[in-house]
């Protein structure tokens, strides 16, 4: 038998090797900029103005001759801009947004270290590829799960409040008058903490599986002055949750949990009658084929990463990142006894807005 030759397509192969090298570029920005954001050289010359090496490295304690070669790397990427007639390297007010600016609406610098931060697990994967399993929640260091609050604090402190909620006016209303919520795998708190300050009236408790993230949450709830009307605890819903809730929220929780359609048996059982269960999670279609792109990249290189590998290393359901699309939260909400799942229509590349009726 003679074996078909394919006829392979040289400029595609050019075209495609030129992408792949882009692709490594861009790796490597990635990587660059992570140093950038730990070490505060783009808030630096956010705050303080452009700077030769010398300086930015004299004013930031660091030594200069790495601090030169970061600066040339940075500039070679687009990031800064260098003036060869002072020698002094500058961040663009335009990039200042999405690099030095932490916690607004065009903030990048956690996903720049989140990025590579999860290089850390990189030959645990290779293992769980090759036996199955996962790598737990707990191998994960505090600097990821701080990484990972930085990388989700822009929702909460621009989206929450001022896009979501006002799309969802009977929540928006109960919570105006004063009600009892529950933040599922609340992390660090800080959505219930923005929404204790927006509402005084009501009453927030937070859980969350990992100790480590509940105290930090404590700690922030109290600098916050909130306190006395946010409680945080080490809870895993699954088993239940404590008492019952006009409004019960989950963000970015459902798709990497263990057992997800469980969680949703629990919300389901706490809310109390009349309330609403508020459900953000990916954005994303229910097909290979309806992921594609730039954000499905980064969705996908996530659950490998992280949520996929978390539920998998507890014999979990394995959703991953792009594994709740809609048509897979209205089958799972119907076997919960939720009767009604809406889609609430909101501006957002990432996330998904639902509200889900008892």
């Amino acid at each position: 038998m003679t074996a078909t030759r394919t006829i392979v397509d040289d400029a595609r192969v050019e075209a495609f090797a030129e992408k792949v090298l882009g692709d490594f570029a861009g790796a490597s920005a990635c990587y660059l900029g992570a140093l950038g954001d730990a070490l505060g050289l783009f808030t630096d010359l956010d705050g303080r103005g452009p700077a030769t090496s010398v300086e930015l490295a004299g004013r930031a304690g660091l030594d200069e001759r790495y601090v030169r070669e970061w600066l040339a790397g940075m500039n070679a990427a687009g990031y800064l801009t260098f003036d060869a007639s002072t020698g002094r390297y500058a961040l663009p007010a335009e990039h200042a947004p999405v690099l030095a600016q932490e916690g607004g609406p065009m903030f990048f610098g956690a996903a720049l270290r989140d990025s590579i931060e999860k290089a850390e697990t990189f030959a645990e994967l290779l293992e769980v590829f090759r036996r199955g399993g996962g790598i737990a929640a707990d191998s994960f260091t505090e600097q990821n799960r701080e990484t990972l609050a930085r990388f989700t604090a822009p929702w909460f402190e621009n989206a929450l409040r001022q896009e979501w909620l006002p799309r969802l006016p009977e929540i928006a209303a109960v919570l105006e008058a004063g009600a009892s919520v529950a933040d599922v795998g609340c992390g660090r708190g800080l959505a219930a903490i923005r929404l204790a300050q927006a509402y005084p009236r009501s009453r927030f408790a937070g859980y969350d599986v990992h100790a480590g993230d509940v105290a930090v949450a404590q700690r922030a709830a109290l600098e916050a002055g909130v306190a006395d009307r946010v409680r945080f605890e080490v809870h895993d819903v699954t088993a239940g949750l404590p008492e019952t809730f006009d409004v019960i929220t989950a963000f970015d929780v459902i798709h990497d949990a263990v057992d997800p359609a469980g969680i949703l048996r629990a919300i389901h059982a706490a809310l109390a009658p009349g309330g609403r269960f508020v459900c953000v999670d990916v954005r994303c279609g229910e097909r290979p084929e309806d992921n594609v792109g730039p954000i499905a990249t980064i969705m996908y290189a996530s659950s490998v990463s992280f949520c996929l590998t978390v539920s998998l290393a507890e014999g979990g359901a394995g959703l991953g990142t792009c594994g709740l699309a809609e048509p897979v939260l209205r089958r799972m909400a119907a076997g919960a006894g939720f009767r009604d799942v809406r889609h609430v229509q909101v501006d957002d590349p990432f996330n998904t807005v639902y509200e889900l009726t008892p």
